[in-house]
């Protein structure tokens, strides 16, 4: 009896010092890294179900709603455009307003242009990851640390908890997108855009 009790405290030994042996290794192997073609498919899926081409995508605009215009996607709101006809009575009044395509609104904040999200020098084609990281999740017009507040209806608060390997794919697609020149014109107050009137 008394070797069959050793036996067993020597097998459980036997299995706690296995049991803590295993423990400092890794269960899971680690993934592999995104090849640049998975990262690029990986940014383009989340500028799509992130609603990028909401705003930044000019459209053709109908009576069956809006169509993405493919040869100048996510250009923002396109410089050869009329200024904005807005009022700044009715934003006084509690009105925001905002272009057919989405590529234009004007509130309080005064009128805001979607940007230029391509490859091109108008848009962030020399913008490194970091600039694009502090405009996402800090809301720093172009990312620069000393920037203004990216204006509504950019919704960078909502990005504040993006994970870096989403930025980073985000960006890898945006860096890979047709390049389109289109110099999006300076946001303007409402006291301008009283003058314009």
């Amino acid at each position: 009896m008394r070797t069959n009790v050793s036996n067993a405290l020597l097998l459980l030994a036997f299995a706690v010092f296995i049991l803590a042996a295993c423990s400092g290794k890794k269960n899971e192997k680690e993934a592999p890294e995104p090849t640049a073609d998975e990262l690029i498919q990986q940014g383009e899926y989340l500028v799509t179900i992130m609603g990028c081409h909401d705003c930044h995508s000019p459209k053709d605009v109908g009576p069956q709603g809006s169509t993405l215009i493919p040869d100048i996607l996510l250009s923002g709101y396109q410089a050869s455009k009329p200024s904005a006809p807005a009022d700044p009575a009715c934003i006084k009044d509690g009105w925001v307003l905002i272009t057919m395509d989405l590529t234009t609104a004007a509130g309080p904040w005064g009128v805001s242009y979607a940007a230029n999200l391509t490859s091109d020098q108008t848009g962030i084609g020399n913008w490194t990851q970091e600039n694009f990281k502090r405009a996402l999740k800090e809301g720093k017009f172009k990312g620069l640390e000393n920037g203004r507040t990216l204006l509504p209806p950019m919704p960078w608060s909502n990005f504040v908890n993006i994970q870096d390997e989403e930025i980073e794919a985000i960006y890898a697609y945006l860096q890979s997108t047709k390049p389109v020149n289109n110099v999006v014109p300076a946001p303007l107050s409402l006291e301008e855009l009283a003058q314009m009137r």
